[in-house]
């Protein structure tokens, strides 16, 4: 099964939903990243939500992600779009603990407790929103799920999840998104919130092999379900060397001039991706050629 997102409507419109398989995006950034257990758990659920929350978005909207907890990985950061493309980071790959008291990978503790959530969303036209909540948990569903009530004034549940192989290899991962929309009744919410309580953690749904449609189906129970909308997700970097030559072209002829006499090369580093683009003593020329 490949990664794919669907989106959804419940209770009669009331319940707006996402739900998301991101085994092979959290595996990719695992092999771009090296990243260790815990941090590839932490780095996996923020990419999760990133791709549910850039599929709320349209056309050539986007918007990043930026975790700053006073845990040991440092910040990290994630960008998506409405087109199911996401990539992202996280400060200090190599971090893992031994299980928390529930015998899970302790992201608490790699990320922090203090710190902040930020989302800055651009819509176009230099047009930007920005939003800030404190951590209030360091797990990262809880801490989505607070963003959007407070930030956006959306009711909402956040799952996301992933299971990491002995290997540092990923097993599992995918997340869900539902959100309440006004007029929804108590009944249905009181059916919802009970739900939520019985069903087992998103990622073990995804270990098992359920869907994104199963998914929502577990979390509905025998509420119908209206699908809108299936489509695609993957790791996206938008790096090339053209855009690092536009770089080095704006840093001047004396920049330019400097890299040629004291390294005679230069080597650009996306630390979305992890790629590296090397430029010779040539190709430094001719671009100092091209910023004079």
């Amino acid at each position: 099964m490949n990664d794919y997102l669907v989106k959804a409507l419940a209770f009669d419109g009331h319940v707006r939903a996402y739900a998301v398989r991101t085994t092979d995006i959290v595996s990719e950034a695992q092999r771009r990243h090296d990243t260790w257990r815990t941090a590839s758990a932490a780095l996996g659920r923020s990419l999760t939500a990133g791709v549910m929350m850039g599929a709320m978005l349209k056309g050539e909207e986007k918007l990043t992600i930026k975790i700053e907890g006073d845990g040991p990985l440092g910040p990290i950061l994630v960008d998506s779009n409405a087109k199911g493309e996401v990539r992202g980071y996280v400060t200090h790959p190599h971090v893992d603990f031994e299980a928390n008291a529930h015998g899970k990978l302790d992201v608490r503790r790699a990320v922090g407790t203090a710190g902040s959530l930020t989302v800055i969303k651009d819509i176009g036209l230099r047009d930007f929103f920005s939003g800030q909540v404190p951590l209030v948990s360091g797990e990262l569903g809880e801490d989505f799920t607070y963003y959007f009530a407070t930030s956006e004034q959306i009711p909402s549940s956040v799952g996301v999840g992933v299971l990491v192989n002995p290997d540092d290899s990923i097993l599992a991962a995918g997340g869900f998104i539902l959100q309440l929309m006004p007029g929804i009744e108590d009944a249905a919410i009181t059916k919802m919130e009970e739900r939520l309580k019985t069903i087992p953690p998103v990622s073990k749904l995804i270990e098992k092999g359920l869907t994104p449609e199963e998914i929502l189906g577990e979390l509905f129970g025998d509420e119908p379900v209206n699908i809108l909308e299936n489509m695609p997700v993957k790791f996206q970097c938008t790096c090339s060397k053209e855009r690092f030559s536009n770089a080095i072209l704006g840093l001047g002829t004396a920049e330019i001039t400097a890299m040629i006499e004291e390294d005679g090369q230069a080597e650009a580093h996306c630390h979305f991706c992890n790629e590296k683009y090397l430029f010779t003593k040539e190709e430094l020329e001719e671009l100092n050629r091209r910023a004079k």
